[in-house]
């Protein structure tokens, strides 16, 4: 199988690219920097590509994978940055739409996404066919980036992507020192549900919809257990033994996140309906499974 991946640097894509090795399937990367990526790929039989302007169509290509973007949470959300967080995701997409649909054997086409489109649901349970949200950055930006994606004519998978855990980055790795230091808590009213996936979960899903042809549209990459984030607060904390006595106000949270603060705060109830309808199952299901397997008690 023949693949071309962007965002194949990122948390997400350096664990899929070794995945796809392990299995080999012929890869390309498109990258910014080629030098630079070498260095994440070290004695790695990878194809680079630093532009796509070689190319009248994607029919080489069996699969598209599409997971470049500028991380979501790195920087307060000027007008600048919310900016490159769009042009990031969409000029891209769109360009990998223009050369699928020129071809005549197009490539199936696996884009990302995020359960940021529900907007905050509350304790609402959400599967790949609710409503989606209008009301809120993230919402409208997931909602432009499906619809870009929609426009190639092929199979297409959409991605809606929980907070991905993994101890190597993301999100539990900038969270684990505050943790260790005994300086965590929850945020806001602890209230709002988590969707989230382990990393190990996240790549065999992808991997799943790559090996499944017959998989199309909009998938929740999530655990079937999202939890609150008074609990995973708790059970973060119990499995590192540690103390987490310190909450965080949500004002306190927008004083100093602005309004990148409504990634933690909104809540969203997330399952996995269809990739457990198409025979997926999930490594790690529940939290306290995942934790204990990251830090095993002594």
């Amino acid at each position: 199988m023949n693949i071309l991946i962007t965002g194949g640097t990122g948390l997400i894509g350096q664990a899929l690219v070794s995945a796809l090795l392990q299995k080999q399937y012929q890869l390309t990367l498109l990258v910014r920097h080629e030098k630079k990526t070498t260095a994440f790929f070290p004695q790695k039989k990878l194809r680079f590509l630093t532009a796509l302007s070689s190319f009248k169509s994607l029919d080489e290509f069996d699969v598209v994978i599409n997971l470049a973007g500028e991380p979501i949470f790195a920087k307060r959300w000027t007008k600048i940055q919310k900016k490159k967080l769009v042009d990031s995701r969409i000029k891209l997409t769109q360009q990998l739409t223009q050369l699928i649909n020129t071809g005549i054997n197009p490539p199936r086409f696996i884009s990302g996404s995020a359960t940021g489109i529900y907007g905050d649901r509350l304790i609402q349970a959400l599967s790949e066919t609710s409503p989606i949200a209008h009301n809120t950055f993230a919402a409208q930006l997931c909602q432009t980036w499906e619809s870009v994606a929609l426009q190639a004519k092929t199979k297409v998978c959409l991605l809606r992507t929980g907070i991905v855990l993994s101890p190597q980055g993301g999100a539990l790795q900038k969270m684990l020192p505050l943790y260790r230091w005994n300086l965590a808590g929850p945020l806001g009213s602890g209230t709002q549900y988590w969707s989230w996936i382990a990393l190990e979960d996240m790549v065999r899903g992808i991997l799943f919809l790559i090996e499944h042809p017959q998989c199309h549209g909009i998938y929740n990459l999530v655990s079937p257990q999202p939890v609150t984030n008074k609990i995973f607060n708790q059970q973060l904390a119990q499995s590192l033994k540690r103390c987490a006595p310190f909450p965080a106000p949500s004002f306190i949270l927008r004083l100093i996140l602005g309004e990148r603060a409504n990634l933690l705060l909104e809540s969203q109830k997330v399952y996995p309906t269809r990739l457990l309808e198409t025979g997926f199952r999930f490594h790690y299901e529940n939290l306290t499974q995942y934790l204990t397997a990251l830090f095993p008690p002594k």
